[in-house]
């Protein structure tokens, strides 16, 4: 993971900004999961947990780290 904000995550801020609205909203990780990335987690449990998990990771920390480099 790098400590500067990617392309990637240009491309998937608004991902970034549903994932913490429904995780706010108390929105279980199955249905995050298929609802925003798009995986099914019954079919594909290990995937949508690992996509997920990491999803949620890089969105905290780009409102407590990475935003310093959108604002430059």
């Amino acid at each position: 993971m790098s400590d500067h904000v990617t392309d990637y995550d240009r491309e998937h801020f608004t991902i970034y900004i549903r994932l913490l609205d429904a995780e706010r909203d108390g929105v279980c990780n199955e249905d995050m999961a298929r609802g925003i990335l798009g995986i099914d987690p019954v079919a594909e449990p290990t995937r949508a947990k690992r996509a997920l998990t990491s999803h949620l990771n890089r969105a905290h920390w780009m409102t407590t780290q990475g935003y310093k480099d959108l604002l430059k």
